[in-house]
């Protein structure tokens, strides 16, 4: 089994988890807003964004030389990894009332095996350093991909379903209620952390792919993911210019369903804006980060990246 990596090398204190760091010094009222808002179902908001592709795709031409599997797909996901390595709070999660940061960067991603009514699907689950490069995300997300998507492959996230599909439906409910009880207190084996599609930073699932528009996907209660993206199928939007001419865009739209407690509205609004901003010019995700920007409320255990 591959290694999680994890970008930060604190030493661990009391309360903290071995996937995340628990918050020191936050504000009375974030702490607190998660003994009132005790599930993601309770904290769930909704945001949705339209982004332009022309360039997206001209900037892909230019490039499939070098990265003949790069899509657009990949441009979002290597601006998702730029945006967490500046905005470290998007990588935070809430369990059992406490708020902790992640201290690795992953996205899930689902796949479908097969394009049919019964195809099998699965998740992949790449793991990231934060100075990721385009060409990094390209390829860590192609290998996942190339080693699960053949039908019939069997990964391990596949091979714990089936051995809990065996179990009666009395003892699948004790098994299932002492993988969430040991999940809160922090005590969920390692092994199963690291291949749990809800253990990871953000899911992400393309059914643009399918021919379809994007959609709110609800957010998981087990586990600690604190951030659901879908992405649509490409359109064209007809735009009403300054000058009142009017132009015709290709886009895709994409839907965010977040976690309002992991950190506030304004904070979220403008990570959105540095999202839009990212995707605008795609080539500075060519070269790492000038600077990763790490969590300030991880306190005394605060370290270089």
């Amino acid at each position: 089994m591959k290694e999680r990596i994890r970008f930060n090398h604190y030493k661990r204190s009391w309360g903290d988890r071995g996937d995340g760091w628990r918050l020191r010094g936050i504000d009375p009222f974030s702490r607190m807003i998660p003994y009132f808002l005790r599930t993601r179902m309770d904290s769930q908001v909704f945001y949705e964004t339209t982004i332009q592709i022309e360039h997206i795709e001209s900037f892909i031409r230019k490039h499939r030389e070098t990265m003949p599997e790069l899509s657009i797909m990949h441009v979002i996901m290597a601006a998702l990894v730029r945006l967490f390595s500046q905005r470290p709070h998007l990588n935070r999660f809430v369990i059992w009332n406490k708020l902790f940061a992640r201290n690795y960067l992953s996205i899930a991603l689902a796949v479908k095996r097969s394009m049919s009514d019964d195809g099998e699907e699965t998740v992949i689950k790449p793991y990231f350093q934060l100075a990721d490069t385009l060409s990094d995300v390209v390829k860590k997300v192609s290998a996942e991909q190339k080693a699960n998507q053949p039908v019939g492959e069997q990964n391990a996230q596949d091979n714990i379903a089936k051995l809990l599909n065996y179990l009666p439906d009395f003892l699948l409910r004790f098994a299932v209620f002492v993988l969430r009880w040991l999940d809160r207190v922090g005590l969920l084996p390692k092994a199963l952390n690291k291949i749990s599609p809800w253990h990871s930073s953000m899911f992400i699932t393309n059914i643009g792919s399918l021919g379809i528009e994007s959609i709110y996907h609800h957010l998981y209660e087990f586990g600690t993911c604190s951030m659901f993206v879908a992405m649509g199928k490409k359109s064209r939007q007809t735009e009403i210019c300054k000058d009142g001419q009017t132009k015709n865009s290709k886009t895709i739209l994409l839907k965010f369903v977040l976690d309002e407690r992991v950190c506030d509205g304004f904070y979220y609004a403008s990570s959105m804006r540095l999202f839009d901003k990212i995707l605008a010019n795609p080539e500075q995700l060519l070269l790492p980060p000038e600077k990763v920007v790490v969590d300030e409320a991880v306190g005394a255990k605060r370290a270089d990246v």
